[in-house]
C-alpha cells in the first residue's frame, strides 16, 4: 500500500464511532462537566473579575467578549484530548486499533472515525457551554444558530491537527510538549482575551494564520449579534488546517501501523 495515498472513505467509520460514543455514554455527565469547568472558570475569574476593571472592548462588554473567544478555546481542547490522550489509548495501550484492523476496515476508516468523533464530542461540550452562555444573556441572538455546525469544523480542525501528533507519540508525555508549546501559546495570540491589535504588527500576521484566531473571527460576531468580517478567509484558513492536517494524520499512522 502507498502509505501517501489520498485518504479513501467509506461507511465503515461509523461502526467506529458509534463504539466511542457508547463507551462515552458510561461517563457522559462526568465528561461534559469536566469540559465546561474550565471555561466557567475563565467566565467568572475573569469576565467578572478582570471585566470589573476593563467594562468594554470595542463597545463590547468584557464577559461577553470573553465568552464569544473562550468557546473556540474550549472546543479546541476538548477535541485536542480526545483526538490525543483517548485515540492514543484506543490505539496503543488498549490496542483497540489492532482489533478493529481484523474486522473488514481500514486504518482510514479508523482515523476518520476517531476525527469525526473528537469533533462531535468537543460539539456536546460546546453545547453545554452555550447553554451557560445563554444564562447569563450572551448569544440570544438567531446569528448563534449558524455557531452550531462551525464548532463542529472547528473540532475538527483540532481533532485532525492532534491526530498528527498521536501517531508520533511514544507516550503521554510527548502531549506536553503539543499542549505547552502550540496550543497555549495560540490561546493568547488568537483574541481569545484581548485583541489581537494590540500585538505587535509581525505577530499579528502569525496570529491571522492561526486556526484558533479564524475560530474566534467567525464565532464571536455570530455570538454577538453580528457577521463575519471575512468568513470566506477565515473557513478557508480552518479547512485548509483540517483538510492538511488529516491527511498527514492518515501518512503518519499508516507509517506507524502498517
Amino acid at each position: 500500500m502507498n502509505i501517501y495515498a489520498l485518504p479513501e472513505f467509506s461507511g465503515r467509520f461509523r461502526p467506529i464511532w458509534q463504539r466511542n460514543f457508547l463507551v462515552w455514554k458510561k461517563l457522559a455527565l462526568a465528561s461534559v462537566l469536566g469540559n465546561i469547568a474550565d471555561p466557567l472558570i475563565t467566565l467568572i475569574a475573569f469576565g467578572y473579575g478582570l471585566g470589573s476593571l476593563l467594562h468594554q472592548i470595542n463597545g463590547i462588554p468584557y464577559i461577553h467578549y470573553l465568552a464569544s473567544g473562550s468557546i473556540c478555546m474550549s472546543i479546541m481542547m476538548a477535541s485536542s484530548f480526545e483526538a490525543l490522550y483517548s485515540a492514543f489509548s484506543r490505539m496503543h495501550v488498549q490496542k483497540t486499533w489492532d482489533a478493529l484492523l481484523n474486522a473488514p476496515l481500514a486504518l482510514d476508516d479508523i482515523v476518520l472515525a476517531e476525527m469525526l468523533w473528537a469533533a462531535t464530542k468537543a460539539l456536546i461540550s460546546g453545547v453545554a457551554i452555550l447553554g451557560v452562555m445563554f444564562a447569563l444573556g450572551i448569544g440570544l441572538h438567531l446569528h448563534t444558530v449558524l455557531v452550531l455546525p462551525l464548532l463542529f469544523l472547528i473540532g475538527m480542525t483540532f481533532a485532525s491537527l492532534g491526530l498528527v501528533f498521536n501517531a508520533l507519540a511514544k507516550g503521554y508525555d510527548f502531549f506536553t510538549y503539543y499542549f505547552t508549546l502550540m496550543l497555549t501559546p495560540m490561546i493568547f495570540l488568537s483574541g481569545v482575551y484581548y485583541p489581537t491589535a494590540q500585538l505587535p504588527g509581525w505577530l499579528q500576521i502569525v496570529s491571522h494564520l492561526l486556526p484558533l484566531s479564524a475560530a474566534v473571527n467567525l464565532v464571536r460576531p455570530l455570538l454577538l449579534g453580528s457577521w463575519p468580517v471575512a468568513p470566506i478567509a477565515d473557513l478557508t484558513i480552518l479547512l485548509a488546517y483540517c483538510g492538511l492536517g488529516f491527511y498527514v494524520a492518515v501518512v503518519l499512522t499508516r507509517r506507524r501501523l502498517l
